[in-house]
């Protein structure tokens, strides 16, 4: 049986490095493939608690990790039992360093891993989002350096991860594009992922599946930054933003609508067009769409900022010491996830400039809401104290038009009213 055949037909085994947002669901995908999977994290007390089916992921219920562990999920700390899979998926962070440059550790000490424990018919697949080129350069190195020949007695691809934390749509129902170092390397990845996922799409080389991802969300950035910017044009107008954009969605062909906001955040839409700029610069090519999307996303925080403290002036109070409502600090409506979210910059803004902040998300919950030194709100509590109550992120769980009621002024950062259809007089719109 030839490797392709192998892995889109025979009974193999699947190793996961890393079990957050990616991996995690990617090892309860494979158990429900029926593959025997080892799922490791380097951190002990945190595979402990995947083992008892408690999951932090919300994209995996605890019903679901616990199936899957009942099904055969070998969680683990042990870098020695990835030597018993037969494919090695790496989902590992890959952040941008604190001048914005790539930062890849955690891809490095992954490849390590793979170096130490490759054998003879082993599949590596990377899934970090990083550069092109990363996958040649640091990957195929980690899985030869033992002595196995590429095509021969291993294979290397890369295929970017596309999970949207809180959709419907999960990793099996999101088409995967797999791109091999090799054509033999993308055919036989694309045979293991044909297991795993509905559909795949095979491209030529490992750089354009990395490139890919990287389109993905720099087109994303680039045309929220064009959001971004027209709001703060409309408001100098005097336009409404959102009937313009929704007047424009009216269009069936050739428009798609992208909605303005406090900013924009997430682990992927503001770091992955950086990835793509930092290999550009070395490349000595400008990426002007990619710089001028970054500065205006990267301002619009600050733009936020400055309409909520001109609605408090226009109170007749000062911002410094007056109490302020922040309705959501996760980076989109419904999850827990507030990394990079752009709600935080709104409201460092604010407090530097004397405003006392609350915040009410239920959704994110009081103790990652004070970790970020913000005093938690509950939906219960009496509201009528602020002068002003801005919304960051519109979770379901919120109850508008009460919200609205309790405050004398609501500043809307997400057109949430308007697509709720609840006309109050005192909601000012981005």
């Amino acid at each position: 049986m030839d490797a392709a055949d192998f892995y889109s037909s025979g009974n193999w085994t699947a190793g996961i490095i890393g079990l957050g947002y990616v991996g995690l669901p990617l090892a309860v995908t494979a158990a429900t493939a029926g593959l025997d999977v080892i799922g490791f994290d380097i951190d002990e007390q945190y595979v402990d608690r995947l083992r008892t089916g408690d999951s932090p992921i919300e994209d995996v219920t605890d019903e679901q990790l616990r199936w899957a562990v009942d099904a055969g999920l070998d969680l683990t700390a042990d870098t020695e039992r990835l030597r018993e899979a037969d494919a090695i998926f790496i989902c590992v962070p890959s952040p941008l360093g604190r001048n914005r440059e790539p930062d890849l550790s955690y891809i490095r000490a992954a490849a390590d891993i793979v170096r130490a424990i490759a054998h003879p018919r082993m599949l590596v697949s990377l899934e970090s989002t990083t550069y092109p080129g990363t996958t040649d350069d640091i990957i195929v190195p980690a899985a030869t350096d033992g002595g196995l020949t590429l095509d021969e007695d291993v294979w290397v691809a890369f295929s970017p991860e596309r999970v949207s934390p809180g959709d419907a749509m999960k990793t099996a129902d999101i088409p995967k594009v797999v791109g091999g170092v090799s054509p033999l390397s993308t055919e036989v990845a694309a045979a293991a992922y044909g297991r795993l996922v509905a559909s795949v799409h095979p491209v030529q080389s490992a750089a354009a599946a990395e490139m890919a991802k990287l389109l993905e969300n720099t087109y994303r950035a680039v045309n929220i930054g064009l959001a971004n910017e027209m709001s703060q044009l409309a408001n100098a107008l005097g336009i409404d933003i959102w009937e313009v954009i929704d007047a424009a969605a009216t269009k069936p062909f050739g428009f798609h609508a992208f909605y303005p906001g406090p900013g924009v955040g997430g682990h992927c839409i503001p770091l992955d067009p950086q990835f793509l700029a930092w290999r550009a610069r070395e490349a000595n090519f400008a990426v002007r769409f990619i710089d001028l999307a970054e500065q205006i996303n990267l301002s619009q925080p600050i733009y936020t900022a400055n309409r909520v403290m001109a609605l408090i002036n226009e109170q007749h109070l000062p911002v410094y010491g007056t109490e302020i409502l922040a309705v959501g600090i996760a980076y989109k409506p419904n999850i827990a996830d507030d990394r990079e979210s752009a709600s935080i910059d709104v409201l460092r803004q604010l407090e530097r400039h004397g405003a006392v902040v609350s915040v009410l998300d239920p959704v994110v919950g009081e103790a990652r809401i004070e970790r970020h030194g913000f005093t938690a709100v509950a939906p219960d509590d009496d509201l009528s104290r602020y002068a002003l109550a801005v919304v960051l992120t519109d979770h379901d769980v919120i109850d508008y038009a009460s919200l609205a009621s309790a405050v004398p002024v609501v500043f809307d950062a997400k057109g949430t009213y308007r697509r709720r259809g609840i006309a109050v007089d005192n909601v000012v719109a981005l």
